[in-house]
């Protein structure tokens, strides 16, 4: 099979002819026809976190494929069902994290195309117990992005605790913020979409963002201040400076919801303001199983919109490097 393989951290991906692996226990065999890809794969080849996935691995936790083998004492999920390959590819399921509903803070936990080889390939195995089906009303190309980009974002809404009325701010209007823009006008907020560049920003506007700011022309703190300031700030870019904006644009009692993990991701919070204004800080990691089932669910139903584009796995180096530069508009989606 074909795959997209980290070498070495910091180098580039080397597509590489690899054995079709067999399933194990518990896992099923995936042929894959859609993979997006997640700035979090660049984190990951790149090695900028402190814990750091051990090369050669195979990327990626945005894929979608068909179920073509079951492993011994798999059976959640039949031959030729279709499903999704998530960040999360498996958990302990006993820990208080897991019982309680918060599987994605389980620290026995290992990740797609982190810890565990991922879906930047022909084929993949994954824990029959971690895939998601997909709806037949939502094609591999749409579910990939849906598969962390969707999660990631629903997730950060619902911690949020956005209500309908309050004002949302989403910094960065990428493969996430394009979502998050749309989850939050689902809860009933006044969206406020920030950005470094018009054509995401005309891009916000399309799916019904209310108030745009390019933060490099206007200082978007002043900018939303000026608005009435936001109840809740969902930081998406991959930049320590947005950070300190989308906490600085925050109103009295607002609560900052940190998604992006920058490189050398810092924030400097004023203790004095965050206790007196009543501020919350909120640090958001993906979604649940159940989390992107529902995400399927709203897609399905029409209520969200996927802007996406298809590449081939050849050209991954030059999809990262368009990533980096801020050339995609929304999402990339390799399909096999």
């Amino acid at each position: 099979m074909k795959a997209a393989v980290v070498p070495e951290l910091g180098a580039k991906l080397e597509i590489r002819e690899l054995p079709v692996p067999e399933p194990g226990p518990g896992q099923v065999l995936v042929r894959m026809e859609a993979s997006g890809v997640c700035h979090t794969d660049i984190h990951a080849a790149h090695g900028d976190w402190p814990v750091k996935p051990e090369p050669p691995f195979v990327p990626g936790h945005e894929g979608v494929g068909v179920v073509e083998k079951l492993g011994p004492g798999a059976g959640l999920h039949g031959v030729g069902e279709r499903v999704a390959i998530a960040w999360l590819g498996s958990a302990c399921g006993t820990c208080g994290h897991c019982v309680s509903g918060w599987e994605t803070l389980c620290e026995a936990q290992q990740n797609s195309g982190y810890s565990i080889d991922g879906a930047y390939a022909e084929y993949a195995v994954a824990d029959d117990r971690y895939v998601v089906t997909v709806p037949p009303e939502v094609s591999s190309f749409e579910a990939a992005p849906l598969t962390c980009a969707g999660v990631t974002t629903f997730k950060a809404i619902k911690v949020s605790r956005l209500a309908p009325g309050e004002t949302a701010a989403v910094f960065g209007i990428g493969g996430l913020g394009h979502l998050a823009l749309q989850y939050a006008r689902l809860a009933g907020a006044r969206v406020i979409a920030v950005d470094l560049e018009d054509e995401k920003l005309d891009l916000a506007l399309d799916l019904g963002a209310d108030e745009i700011v390019n933060a490099r022309r206007r200082d978007p703190v002043e900018a939303i201040r000026a608005y009435g300031g936001a109840d809740v700030s969902v930081a998406l870019a991959t930049s320590s400076q947005a950070f300190d904006q989308a906490y600085g644009a925050l109103r009295r009692g607002g609560r900052l919801v940190c998604v992006a993990l920058p490189a050398d991701g810092r924030i400097d919070l004023p203790i004095f303001d965050t206790v007196l204004g009543g501020k919350s800080v909120i640090g958001s990691i993906v979604g649940t199983r159940k989390d992107l089932a529902d995400v399927f669910a709203l897609y399905a139903a029409g209520r969200t919109r996927i802007i996406a584009e298809t590449r081939s796995l050849d050209d991954v180096n030059v999809c990262f490097d368009d990533v980096l530069a801020g050339r995609v508009p929304a999402r990339l989606v390799f399909e096999f």
